[in-house]
């Protein structure tokens, strides 16, 4: 049996594990949901490092639990692979690419007042990436749904949801689960006839776009990313409108403008779409702040994949358990489908953005090993060439 199959895998270290995601982080374009199906691709059906099973519950706890999606995952198979180790490595090996590019973007962003070529190269990118995640979500259906008709009923209703509130609602996510639960359980007993600190620190790392940072502002940055990460459920985009709502509108960090950049530059960047935390943080108090932000963001989604991690586990394969399971997975499925049409809707805004998107697909269906990061260039520099004033 194969690790597709959700049984034996091939050996591999940890170091295989870390440099991999290292790689990831450093490589892997589209945000989210096309960051989970890398992992499925690379982890699960080429390299069979981790089983189908371990994959799909580590993608029904990650969207569980609060917090970036793609990061949680990663940390939960970090977990099934070396333990805490394995979890707290491929966690930073993951996230570290992305947050060295985001300041070197906010430090230039900061001397030379803006980066207008951003909007140029995500114009491109942004399109090519609906063609990945497209790609990512029809391999994920076809794991996750099989035949089964009420799956595939919860996931159509998940897509819609999304689709509409352009939003994962964790409430139906649970609920997706205990509808399986139930109809699982009732079949069962039916068949059975039963029932059933700012001072020490040197100026300099603590400038952003504006004047030195104080130590009230590092506090309330590290407040208010803590309660991002610990409270905002769904994926790495699901965050952006908590924090412009905290960011821009009650605490008055950053203008619109900031705020879009920093979206921007967290798009045009690999691995997690959620290290525009760092970007964030950067303008407000400099690198402290911006490490203050990172670490305020990935510590409670670590903890709250980590401790769960081997209750979950351990009691994932129970009949009731896996029902739950199932039909969270399928629900998580589907809202991945809705937020690639609500991405769609946004990035494929005329006729050069949509036949990048379609070259993209066309490119990725026929020539299979055609690596993403080489797509995602090209397309960013057909964007600048189709935006170049």
């Amino acid at each position: 049996m194969s690790a597709q199959d959700g049984g034996a895998v091939n050996p591999s270290t940890l170091r295989d594990l870390v440099r991999y995601f290292l790689w990831l982080g450093t490589t892997g374009f589209g945000g989210p949901i096309a960051l989970t199906g890398y992992m499925q691709r690379d982890l699960v059906e080429d390299r069979r490092w981790i089983s189908r099973e371990d994959y799909l519950q580590g993608l029904a706890l990650a969207q569980l639990a609060p917090g970036p999606l793609a990061a949680q995952l990663a940390i939960y198979l970090g977990w099934v692979h070396s333990g805490v180790l394995g979890a707290t490595l491929a966690g930073i090996a993951f996230v570290l690419p992305s947050f060295l590019m985001v300041m070197v973007l906010a430090v230039l962003y900061v001397r030379f007042g803006g980066l207008g070529w951003m909007q140029g190269a995500f114009y491109g990118i942004g399109a090519a990436v609906i063609a990945i995640i497209a790609r990512s979500a029809t391999k994920l259906v076809k794991m996750t749904l099989v035949r089964d008709p009420l799956l595939w009923g919860i996931f159509v209703v998940n897509a819609a949801v999304t689709a509409w509130t352009e939003t994962e609602v964790i409430s139906v996510f649970l609920f997706s689960g205990v509808v399986v639960l139930a109809w699982r359980v009732g079949k069962a007993q039916w068949a059975k006839g039963g029932a059933a600190i700012p001072a020490l620190l040197p100026p300099f790392l603590l400038t952003g776009a504006r004047d030195v940072a104080t130590g009230e502002t590092l506090a309330q940055l590290a407040w208010f990313f803590t309660k991002a990460g610990a409270f905002v459920f769904g994926s790495g985009l699901a965050i952006v409108p908590f924090l412009y709502g905290g960011v821009v509108q009650q605490q008055h960090w950053l203008d619109d403008r900031q705020f879009l950049d920093a979206v921007a530059v967290a798009m045009i960047t690999p691995g997690p779409v959620v290290i525009t935390v760092a970007f964030i943080g950067y303008l407000v108090a400099g690198f402290t702040g911006a490490v203050v932000a990172a670490a305020g963001t990935f510590l409670p989604c670590y903890l709250l994949v980590v401790i769960p991690a081997g209750y979950f586990r351990r009691h994932a394969s129970q009949p009731h358990v896996k029902s739950f399971v199932d039909g969270v997975t399928a629900a998580a499925t589907g809202a991945i489908a809705g937020a690639a049409f609500v991405l769609a809707r946004r990035a494929l805004t005329d006729v050069g953005a949509v036949v990048i998107c379609a070259v993209t697909l066309v490119v990725l269906l026929k020539a299979r090993k055609a690596p993403e990061p080489l797509v995602v260039i090209v397309a960013a520099v057909v964007g600048l060439l189709l935006r170049d004033p």
